[in-house]
């Protein structure tokens, strides 16, 4: 039988390499992309292919996705995990900065939407993962162009997933709260009901849960994984 394929964007360290290596024990061949040489490293332990690409620039993402095709013929799940986008005060923000932060953001979202559903139709079926941030529903001035865009990527992943649910076709979203891939004080890791971070691999196997036919039922949906650091119901 033919292992099924995952591509995932910003799979060279933190929460992006974590669900590789999540996959990869699920048996998924892999196919990774980030801007630094961790991809490759990580793709050559974990036996799958790399791209050293950026996001946020459409032929490194068509790069990713031709290699994948050329090397395994399919593409199952699809996750898409940016950094963050520029910061500041939010009229003081230059025009520059949220073109930046929409490449960055949502742009990356739709451009492997239009790559991969094609695909994705042909086999009868996939699931797409965008992992954003606890805080989409809940606009902070701290991030100001993320506050925007991610939760533009909430509302593309619902018009997705109502527009190619009847070819089996998923897309939700993954709201992390914060993680120990991320260098933090204890004071973030109190703001969780839990009193620690999450772990990086505690998000994969969420991620994971999403990206396989566990989740089979669920689809354009926005799912926070945050340790109860949110209130909004």
């Amino acid at each position: 039988m033919t292992n099924k394929v995952c591509v995932i964007i910003g799979g060279g360290s933190g929460m992006g390499a974590a669900v590789a290596k999540e996959m990869n024990k699920r048996n998924y061949n892999l196919a990774l992309m980030s801007p630094s040489k961790n991809c490759k490293i990580l793709a050559n332990e974990l036996g799958g292919i790399a791209v050293r690409g950026k996001a946020e620039k459409s032929i490194d993402l068509q790069k990713l996705f031709n290699i994948t095709m050329e090397k395994y013929g399919r593409i199952d799940s699809l996750l898409i995990h940016v950094g963050g986008p520029p910061k500041g005060d939010l009229l003081e923000i230059s025009d520059e900065d949220w073109i930046t932060a929409n490449e960055m953001v949502l742009l990356p979202v739709i451009r492997m939407s239009k790559l991969v559903t094609s695909v994705m139709q042909s086999q009868g079926g996939g699931s797409i993962v965008n992992i954003t941030t606890f805080s989409a529903f809940e606009p902070s001035l701290t991030f100001p162009t993320s506050s925007v865009y991610r939760v533009g990527v909430s509302s593309f992943t619902k018009l997705y997933s109502d527009r190619y649910g009847a070819d089996n076709i998923r897309m939700n979203c993954l709201l992390p709260g914060f993680t120990d891939s991320l260098d933090l004080p204890q004071k973030f890791a109190d703001m969780s009901v839990f009193k620690r971070l999450a772990s990086a691999e505690e998000q994969a196997r969420a991620a994971a849960f999403l990206l396989t036919e566990d989740s089979n039922y669920i689809t354009g949906q926005s799912i926070r994984s945050d340790g109860g650091v949110t209130r909004s119901m």
